[in-house]
């Protein structure tokens, strides 16, 4: 089973997020998905840069979900 780290990235001001990013490096196990969830949320949030963040209410939520195997 492997497991994919899937990024959201919203407005409050918009109301709405784009397009969910899938991360494409696969996990083995939900730990280390969720860290690395962590991780690149709040590198994500330094790339965008603390003026756009804070005039567009800028916020990332993640997910982590095992994929389906072909044979389920």
């Amino acid at each position: 089973m492997k497991i994919t780290l899937i990024l959201f990235i919203c407005s409050y001001v918009a109301g709405n997020c784009l397009p969910p990013h899938q991360w494409p490096e696969k996990f083995d196990d939900m730990y280390d998905c969720f860290n690395a969830g962590y991780i690149q949320s709040m590198n994500k949030l330094e790339e965008i840069g603390r003026k756009d963040v804070n005039e567009y209410e800028i916020f990332i939520r993640f997910a982590c979900a095992e994929e389906q195997s072909a044979d389920t």
